[in-house]
């Protein structure tokens, strides 16, 4: 994310809230999602997913063309690679030969090709989730169900882990590596610069994509169910299981046009049903959370612990999604060996949020300080010294002064000559706004750092424990929605829960987590008189706001769990109740027909009696 941020350039003044947006494009399946959960069983749902994942492979090698398309990167270093003097005080200004070349605004038409392939990914997305599920939870034993679910959401969180960890490898080459020779590049993957490349990724993401949907094409359309054995569940789901097979028979001869009047009733009855909707929303909560870990995470460790991006994509793929997958298998045996029943369920992923809140929430207080900066956070009134060098406002080549303040360019911290270094390759002297005693100061090349990525470590450890455990939700709410609708209507709700997920989650999450990210900046970057990305954050502003909105979404599914098993609760209660009253009123009624029956032997009696004395 942060190599397409930083090449791309977008012209706004917020990109993070643009790749935010960006990411949303591939919601545009939001509606499409319910009339495809429609056919469920009507149609070879196996094949239907290999089909759209053909789709969405295609989507993602649209993804990676703008890079064949586009020119190449130009930066300081890469555009005057012989001369290693370009940035210091009194230097030509390079920023009109930059424009200049960029006059061509060739990087206009890569944004519809990259909305496209969204879009196609999003589309090519649709059937997978839904058909899988139901084509699962259909031919399973009901007691194997939560465990074969549990290894297919585990599965696809493998997915996301080995991309980071794949982004980690390719993100350390450099972006036009096929383009121009590594020898003209004095960058380094650690320097704020680099941009990594990115396209690489999903090359080999489009091609595995591809490969892999050949398999589906050939699974049969039917399968042999396994042999039922009872499992607990609650009285309302067992009536409902027992008119499975009739109810599905006749579902098969309905009409997409009867359908289509048929809709609004559907919705409707599937949202009227109350635990179906606290467990969406529960989900949603859950899912909104994931988006901005998804989509931000790897920049916040990057900027936060001053991290490479490859690095901190290997922190992502190498702890957190395995803790979120084991914590995924975990809720799917716990769920598949004690036999939960609905309320016992709910109960279990009320508790697993709430621990992972009590993890969550010392996250906040994990974190680095903001970098010194001259000019920006520290000494932003005393810059007369570099006043004379004529630096350009659109400078961007951070150095770290013998002080310990860092500066944007060796321009801005008045250093005046340079010399090559065995150990940090350039090293910049006669620097007239660093501070020391006597003579003028130097700097080196790069931030200065935070000194404090032993605080990473404790961190991580958190954060994993805290996807382990509200990862424990994932497979037995899921359950909970397939055990509270009627069988005829499974594919269906869970088409709807999609959409509420894109609607409610996966659209407005990444804005607002983008928004949140761009006013925790304290200085943007320019490039021809144009805002670009982020040069430099108010880290605490940028760990409480992405942090805590973190912990809002998953206080927010605890609050939706907590009443999902209050009304389960009450009505398990009301149930019990009504089955008293029934069986009050049934040994009542078999009293009454006893006495009635013991009085008409009497007057049987008697009346025979007075039959045989008249006779």
């Amino acid at each position: 994310m942060t190599a397409i941020e930083v090449q791309g350039n977008p012209q706004t003044s917020r990109p993070c809230r643009s790749i935010g947006l960006f990411n949303n494009i591939k919601v545009g399946n939001t509606v499409l999602i319910v009339f495809v959960s429609f056919f469920g069983s009507r149609v070879h749902r196996p094949r239907c997913i290999g089909i759209g994942a053909m789709i969405a492979s295609v989507g993602v090698f649209l993804i990676a063309l703008p890079h064949f398309i586009s020119n190449e990167y130009i930066t300081d270093s890469n555009n005057n690679t012989k001369d290693n003097s370009s940035g210091l005080c009194k230097s030509p200004n390079i920023s009109k030969q930059t424009c200049d070349q960029e006059k061509t605004d060739s990087h206009l038409g890569v944004y519809p090709i990259l909305l496209l392939g969204q879009l196609l990914l999003g589309i090519g997305g649709v059937p997978i989730q839904p058909f899988g599920i139901s084509y699962i939870d259909d031919y399973a034993e009901k007691r194997n169900s939560p465990f074969y679910l549990g290894i297919l959401f585990a599965v696809t969180v493998i997915g996301p882990a080995f991309g980071y960890m794949m982004s980690s490898v390719l993100l350390r080459f450099y972006v036009d590596i096929d383009k121009m020779s590594s020898s003209y590049l004095n960058l380094k993957n650690d320097d704020p610069r680099w941009v990594g490349a990115w396209w690489l990724g999903f090359l080999m993401a489009a091609t595995l994509l591809l490969l892999t949907s050949l398999p589906y094409l050939f699974f049969p359309r039917k399968m042999s169910r396994e042999e039922i054995v009872e499992a607990p569940v609650e009285p309302s789901t067992e009536k409902m299981m027992e008119d499975k097979k009739p109810k599905s028979e006749t579902k098969e001869e309905v009409s997409l046009t009867e359908f289509l009047k048929s809709f609004p009733k559907i919705v409707m009855r599937t949202l009227r049903n109350p635990i179906y909707l606290l467990v969406v929303l529960a989900q949603v909560n859950l899912a909104a959370m994931v988006a901005g870990l998804a989509t931000f995470m790897g920049k916040f460790i990057e900027r936060q612990f001053a991290q490479t991006a490859s690095f901190s994509n290997m922190m992502m793929g190498g702890l957190n999604i395995p803790s979120a997958m084991l914590g995924i298998m975990a809720g799917g045996v716990i769920l598949r060996k004690l036999g939960l029943t609905v309320r016992s369920s709910a109960a279990m992923c009320m508790v697993a949020v709430f621990v992972s809140i009590m993890f969550a929430i010392p996250l906040l207080f994990i974190g680095c300080p903001t970098n010194k900066v001259s000019g920006i956070n520290y000494n932003v009134s005393s810059q007369q010294c570099s006043n004379a060098c004529s630096c350009s406002d659109e400078a961007f080549n951070p150095v770290c002064g013998s002080d310990g303040v860092e500066f944007l360019s060796p321009c801005h911290a008045g250093c005046k000559t340079v010399i090559p270094d065995k150990e940090k390759g350039l090293n910049y002297m006669n620097c007239e706004c660093v501070a020391s005693t006597g003579s003028p100061g130097s700097a080196f090349p790069g931030p200065c750092g935070n000194k404090c990525s032993n605080r990473l470590i404790p961190f991580m450890i958190l954060s994993s424990i805290t996807c382990f455990v509200a990862s424990l939700s994932h497979t037995t709410s899921f359950m909970m929605i397939l055990r509270t609708v009627t069988p005829e209507d499974k594919s269906f709700a869970l088409g709807i829960q999609f959409m509420l997920f894109r609607v409610l989650a996966f659209l407005p999450a990444p804005v607002l987590y983008g928004r949140a990210i761009d006013t925790a900046c304290i200085l943007w970057g320019k490039k021809c008189n144009k805002t670009t990305s982020c040069s430099y954050y108010d880290l605490d502003l940028f760990r409480h706001r992405f942090l805590g909105l973190q912990i809002f979404f998953i206080f927010g599914g605890f609050v939706c769990f907590f009443l999902s098993f209050v009304v389960l609760r009450r009505t398990n209660s009301t149930q019990e109740q009504n089955e008293k009253m029934s069986n009050q009123t049934k040994s009542g009624s078999s009293q009454e027909m006893k006495d009635a029956k013991q009085m008409l032997n009497k007057s049987n009696g008697h009346c025979n009696t007075q039959k045989t004395l008249r006779e």
